[in-house]
């Protein structure tokens, strides 16, 4: 891999399955970690059908979340496989696995087996609900961790139930985090006075969710406050919220602060609100918030969603539009930063996904291929990189584990 990538030098197996434990393996691939991925025979990765819209069992997910990856097939069930896997330890830097607490050390493939392996070894392990704790045995995911975090509670309108987020934020929350912590381990490994040795790294689904939540346990701790749902309201000013425009597209407008204030009520051609005492200051406004966006409502509703845009934007009023994907398709500053990418395929001509964040000036990341074909890289790795020979990994193959 190229020097110019931060980790071209790291090497991670990633054993797990769909996002959460995998996604952290992805982000450390996309600044040129070599990530191993490893499948089980004939079925791969779940998230390769999660549906099946491509080509060789390669869903569009799979596609971006396999991206950067090298796959090789591996049955962990049985022992031959599991010493296999312990072969490749024996070379990695940082292991990433989200199996229910106690499955791998069945396997005999738990932290204290692959640490006596390789001391320097990193275990990501991410789960439901962490590796100890009286509900560690518990199935864990993303909707399940939305709600135990605290996060999904108050999210919603106050006369309907809560609502989940569109996307599976508590998995790819979790796997941000855990990329994060196997930068920590690597760095104490490293780099620190004192290191030389990895480490286990215990993360459960509903964690990085719940520490999101901001103030929510300090205010209920000092005050038994229980935050509820107000809908795409700010408790803390106003105005605040979602409008729909004359031609049907969505904005948001955020203008809590007084000088904000008055430079949205010039931009609507209602100067003399600025002074009004009911909405002159911040206080009043948030009693008032009803009322306010109402106004705003009525008048958001006569005009088209670019007249809007200019007078706002023009008027320095932190505006925005609820953006579909057509809109990010076309929006020029999604361009200018290249957040939108094509990578080619083999199978698919172009893929489009996003591209690689954060931007690192220096070294920035790079997405070399989509997400493979299963056991596409099986010669690589076992012939190249464990010496095995061509009769060897036929009889696997025949035997299933491979």
């Amino acid at each position: 891999m190229s020097a110019a990538l931060p980790l071209s030098r790291i090497r991670v197996l990633d054993i797990g399955q769909l996002i959460a434990g995998p996604f952290g393996a992805t982000m450390l691939g996309d600044f040129g970690a070599e990530v191993i991925k490893v499948e089980q025979p004939g079925v791969g990765d779940a998230l390769r059908g999660t549906p099946v819209d491509g080509k060789a069992n390669r869903s569009t997910n799979w596609m971006v979340e396999g991206r950067n990856k090298k796959s090789i097939t591996l049955n962990l069930r049985v022992e031959a496989g599991q010493e296999i896997l312990k072969e490749l330890v024996r070379d990695a830097d940082v292991v990433f696995e989200n199996f229910t607490p106690g499955t791998l050390e069945r396997w005999n493939i738990g932290w204290e087996d692959l640490h006596a392996i390789n001391p320097k070894l990193i275990m990501v392990r991410v789960s439901g609900y962490g590796q100890v704790g009286p509900y560690s045995k518990r199935a864990g995911y993303d909707r399940i961790a939305l709600g135990f975090s605290g996060y999904m509670y108050p999210t919603g309108f106050p006369d309907r139930f809560p609502v989940r987020p569109a996307f599976p934020t508590a998995d790819y929350n979790t796997g941000a985090f855990g990329a994060m912590a196997a930068m920590f381990a690597l760095y104490q490994r490293d780099a620190q006075p004192g290191g030389g040795e990895g480490q286990m790294i215990d993360l459960a689904l509903y964690e990085p969710t719940f520490r999101i939540t901001a103030n929510m346990m300090t205010n209920h701790a000092k005050t038994g406050e229980v935050r509820e749902r107000i809908g795409n309201r700010n408790p803390t000013f106003s105005p605040a919220g979602t409008f729909e425009t004359k031609d049907g597209r969505y904005v948001q407008i955020a203008a809590g602060g007084d000088k904000v204030w008055a430079r949205l009520a010039t931009a609507i051609d209602r100067p003399e609100l600025i002074e009004d005492e009911r909405y002159a200051r911040s206080r009043a406004r948030i009693e008032r918030a009803d009322e306010l966006e109402q106004l705003l409502a009525d008048w958001i509703a006569k005009h088209d969603f670019a007249d809007i845009e200019e007078r706002l934007v023009g008027g320095n009023v932190p505006f925005g539009g609820i953006y579909t994907a057509a809109d990010i398709a076309d929006d020029p500053h999604y361009a200018a930063r290249d957040n939108v990418i094509t990578v080619a395929d083999d199978e698919e001509g172009e893929i489009t996904m996003p591209g690689v964040f954060p931007k690192l000036a220096a070294t920035p990341g790079r997405v070399a291929h989509a997400g493979p074909p299963l056991g596409q890289h099986n010669a690589e790795i076992y012939g190249g990189l464990l010496k095995k020979s061509e009769a060897d990994l036929a009889k696997l193959a025949e035997d299933g584990v491979i």
